[in-house]
């Protein structure tokens, strides 16, 4: 019995937004909600999963016992959500499946960020590599373990699609498709080769522009650079300079929330405006139109993208490089190595209910499965496993 379809919270929906009554289902068909949406749904399960509450701990930029008002994955999941949703509601979208996909676009990685994606990629190069993307697929069809009917949440196929095509096509790119998600799309085929809908592009741009706003936040905390490092940007340089017209005594908090607010703004006002005017021009009609598409759908002015590439260099100059971020990384990025190597060598030291299937003849089975449990660790646990272990365990700060 397929699942009805609620009326639209705020009113009639744009021609080319997804219409949740021609959603093709869920891989394995469920009585319908009488209470939700199928996207709502999707929402509150990727809520409700175990894999997002491991968020909380889990770094963003910096590690979860380095300040208590850094941004964890969690924190930066919901910022992410929340542009979203406003970007969705501005262009008359379906609002729950942007949210779906915003929320569960970061469940695949790993412990420490990028460094742990990085250690995990190289660990089982030879087993098909580490792609957090890919991790997320298997976090919602395989590993969550918390249904009586089913592995993973048995999300719709627009949920998965977006959370494997948020960022363009896959196939068709030039670049190799991880192996999960072709494992995965040879049962339930997501179209690799088009774009995605025009509410998953949407969470993949809130998330540039959270991380965007964010890290200024942090780094700046973080006594990475200062506001007259800052003024050198042109984009936040703009908007320091009306800000200080403004409030020319503001406190240094003050100023720094009211940076990024106004940055926030601008980005978003930015986008809506290019989108608004690709929709026109192409002309889309149709949700599948915008899969169907030349070029992607969901995007910034030219303008915008010239001063967020400025931005971007400044950060991961500043930030990302920093040699406190750069040592903190390279120990985070070992403690990965060292659990892995350990587990593979020695099933014994997995929880039980992981030992037995790495303990088998096919070493790219046993890698993966290992890289499975590695990256579903919070920071802390990692490190609690590596001291465990290990006689010393690299001090992360």
């Amino acid at each position: 019995m397929p699942e009805r379809a609620a009326p639209a919270p705020y009113g009639e929906l744009a021609p080319y937004a997804q219409d949740v009554s021609k959603s093709r289902g869920r891989r394995l068909a469920e009585a319908p909600s009488a209470t939700r949406r199928p996207y709502a749904r999707d929402r509150d399960r990727i809520l409700h999963s175990t894999a997002f509450r491991r968020l909380n701990h889990k770094t963003q930029v910096f590690i979860y016992h380095e300040g208590d008002h850094y941004r964890s994955r969690l924190t930066h999941s919901l910022e992410v959500s929340q542009i979203a949703r406003s970007i969705a509601r501005a262009l008359r979208v379906d609002e729950d499946l942007t949210e779906a996909v915003a929320l569960a676009h970061d469940l695949g990685h790993p412990p420490f960020g990028h460094a742990g994606e990085r250690a995990l990629d190289a660990a089982i190069a030879d087993a098909g590599g580490f792609d957090h993307n890919a991790q997320s697929l298997r976090v919602v069809t395989k590993l969550e373990h918390i249904y009586g009917g089913f592995d993973g949440l048995n999300l719709t196929w627009e949920t998965l699609e977006g959370l494997v095509k948020h960022n363009g096509p896959l196939r068709g790119e030039g670049k190799p498709i991880p192996e999960p998600i072709l494992d995965y799309c040879a049962m339930h085929d997501l179209e690799l080769d088009t774009y995605s809908s025009i509410e998953a592009q949407i969470a993949a741009l809130a998330d540039d522009i959270a991380y965007n706003a964010h890290d200024i936040d942090d780094g700046y905390r973080a006594d990475c650079f200062t506001f007259a490092d800052l003024a050198g940007i042109p984009l936040a340089r703009r908007h320091l300079e009306a800000l200080d017209a403004t409030y020319p005594d503001i406190e240094p908090a003050r100023r720094l929330y009211e940076l990024k607010r106004r940055l926030i703004t601008a980005m978003v006002n930015d986008l809506l405006e290019e989108t608004l005017r690709r929709i026109a021009e192409l002309p889309v009609q149709s949700a599948d139109g915008v899969r169907g598409a030349k070029r992607v759908t969901v995007a910034f002015s030219g303008g915008m993208r010239d001063e967020l590439k400025q931005l971007h260099e400044f950060l991961f100059d500043r930030v990302y490089r920093h040699p406190r971020v750069m040592r903190v990384m390279g120990a985070a990025e070992d403690i990965v190595v060292e659990l892995f190597n350990r587990y593979t060598h020695d099933p014994g030291a997995l929880p039980p209910e992981w030992r037995e299937a790495a303990r088998g003849d096919d070493p790219r089975a046993t890698a993966r499965h290992v890289a499975d449990f590695i990256a579903g660790q919070t920071d802390r646990y990692a490190i609690a496993e590596h001291r465990r272990l290990f006689d010393e365990t690299p001090d992360l700060r």
